[in-house]
């Protein structure tokens, strides 16, 4: 699922919007950072055309879709269960990591990287709030309402929605 490396001036060609500017400098040598993947993604959506932009899109569009978690992370399902709400941490592998300024569809000039939720970003990690719509711990196999990744998206963790904790204050 890994892309294939490309060539800065492959790489160059792919900034196709006007107002888009790369992160100054060479690339970081991105270290290991001790992550692994827990599982992978399996969604309705097999290329970045199809793919809705937002969770809230994708559930728009009613696919559901599954997380299958390797066997070794299973025992971690303990307390999680149907109707409940998690948030989702997911590497996505095909984004590419060093624009700093980006012209998105719906703004009328460029922002920041770190003012968007595009998946661009110098490290691609994905947030996504979904819920569990059925649930077999024995096979690692997570129903969800929806997701907005391609099918094959790494996963990084989930973790419970704790509205107590997780929605802003009034």
């Amino acid at each position: 699922m890994t892309p294939p490396a490309v060539s800065p001036a492959d790489r160059d060609a792919t900034v196709a919007r006007p107002g888009e500017r790369r992160f100054e400098g060479p690339a970081p040598a991105y270290d290991d950072a001790g992550l692994v993947f827990i599982g992978r993604i399996r969604s309705p959506w097999t290329e970045r055309s199809q793919c809705p932009k937002n969770v809230g899109r994708a559930r728009e569009a009613g696919q559901p879709a599954e997380i299958r978690l390797d066997p070794r992370w299973r025992e971690g399902l303990a307390g999680l269960g149907a109707g409940q709400w998690v948030l989702l941490l997911t590497w996505l592998d095909q984004a590419d990591r060093d624009l700093a300024l980006q012209m998105p569809r719906h703004a009328d000039g460029p922002r920041g990287t770190f003012s968007l939720r595009s998946p661009v970003r110098p490290n691609p990690v994905g947030l996504h709030l979904v819920q569990i719509v059925a649930l077999d711990r024995e096979t690692g196999i997570i129903g969800i309402d929806a997701i907005d990744v391609l099918d094959g998206t790494p996963l990084l963790d989930i973790k419970p929605y704790l509205a107590s904790v997780d929605a802003p204050p009034a």
